[in-house]
């Protein structure tokens, strides 16, 4: 990835515009920049809807209101040296492109995108205009995931041979945008990239082969898309993964991984509205810790105007995002052809560790307008 030569401006502070209102900008994003105000300041507001520029503008004392059609005249009239991309899925890789061309780093929700070609299209885009380009994977910077990172790879537990996990978020009205296939809903793209991701840094190894299968689609709420899905991923040294997630059972977040000499169980894990507790199980001795509830979006705004202000590789990076989006990708391919898919062997030397940890106190919920929660 190049090294981007842009340098922010004098203030020392990189400039945002959040792009996208709905519930993930207004209940973290948006909050999250009281507890970056070292190096971050939130400068622009873009959406469609006036009632949420008006009053969240108000509220975070930002004059910088833009709708989507004016993009382009937000980011050069205020000035703006980021944006963090909130938006639907499939706009992730639009809005990224628009900003990087004119030279504004990009600090993007995950999914990245919703295939391989878009993600490498940004990856591209950002290297030409020689911008930043981060994925927001707020647990790489979250103590209690980071730890269970560290204690594996410590080998504490031993040889680590399985890694299971559960994740499900229901959903009651028809209308989430999670159930829309045009704006990239599905369980696989929206939480069950969690368990994917946990996978592969836990195990610190790209999955070899993998298999899909998923159920539900075309029955009540899920016309258009996926009630459950199950998956199993295959990693070198015989290791397997192998994970659940569902938009109808009740709430569940959870993951383990069991090794030759014991085991390590997060409950809670993918959560940032809730205490994140870890049991880990060293022949037959248990031990537990909780981490209490924290702001995991400030870190990233933080650690990404750092990679701006000091020019170096913002972490994670696009090549992070790209590496799920292509095994999700291959995941539905799987479960359309019902038969393992093979993939292409990738290294990858960077993984998140225990240095990237960054405790800021947790975000008081805010009051919501015209937002609804994941499961609404």
């Amino acid at each position: 990835m190049a090294i981007a030569k842009k340098r922010p401006r004098s203030s020392r502070k990189i400039r945002y515009a959040v792009v996208g209102l709905g519930y993930i900008a207004q209940i973290a994003v948006l909050p999250a920049f009281v507890h970056a105000k070292k190096n971050s300041e939130l400068a622009g507001l873009i959406s469609d809807d006036s009632k949420k520029l008006r009053e969240l503008g108000k509220k975070y004392h930002v004059e910088g209101t833009y709708s989507y059609d004016a993009y382009e005249k937000c980011l050069k009239n205020e000035a703006i040296d980021a944006v963090y991309i909130a938006l639907p899925n499939h706009l992730h890789c639009e809005y990224a492109i628009r900003a990087a061309k004119l030279g504004v780093h990009v600090l993007c929700e995950k999914p990245m995108a919703l295939s391989v070609t878009e993600c490498e299209r940004m990856i591209r885009t950002a290297d030409h205009h020689r911008i930043k380009l981060m994925v927001a994977y707020r647990l790489h910077y979250e103590e209690a995931n980071l730890k269970a990172m560290q204690l594996i790879h410590s080998g504490k537990i031993g040889e680590p041979r399985y890694f299971q996990s559960a994740f499900s978020l229901p959903i009651q009205n028809k209308k989430n945008i999670r159930l829309r296939q045009e704006t990239g809903g599905g369980t696989l793209w929206d939480i069950g990239i969690y368990c994917l991701n946990a996978a592969r840094n836990l195990f610190r190894a790209e999955p070899v082969e993998v298999f899909a299968s998923t159920m539900g689609k075309g029955t009540g709420k899920f016309q258009e898309v996926e009630e459950m899905s199950a998956v199993i991923l295959r990693f070198s040294n015989n290791r397997l993964a192998s994970f659940i997630c569902s938009f109808g059972a009740t709430d569940v977040s959870e993951f383990r991984v069991v090794g030759t000499k014991g085991q390590l169980q997060l409950t809670s894990a993918y959560e940032y509205v809730a205490p994140i507790t870890y049991h880990l199980t060293i022949h037959g001795k248990k031990q537990s810790k909780t981490f209490a509830t924290r702001d995991q979006f400030a870190p990233q705004l933080l650690k990404f105007s750092d990679a701006i202000l000091h020019d170096t590789i913002p972490e994670p990076a696009g090549d992070e995002g790209l590496h799920d989006v292509r095994i999700i990708e291959a995941l539905y391919q799987s479960a359309k052809k019902g038969k393992p898919m093979t993939l292409k062997k990738i290294e990858r030397k960077r993984r998140p560790n225990l240095k990237q940890h960054m405790r800021r106190p947790p975000i008081k919920k805010p009051n919501l307008i015209r937002a609804e929660s994941p499961s609404g």
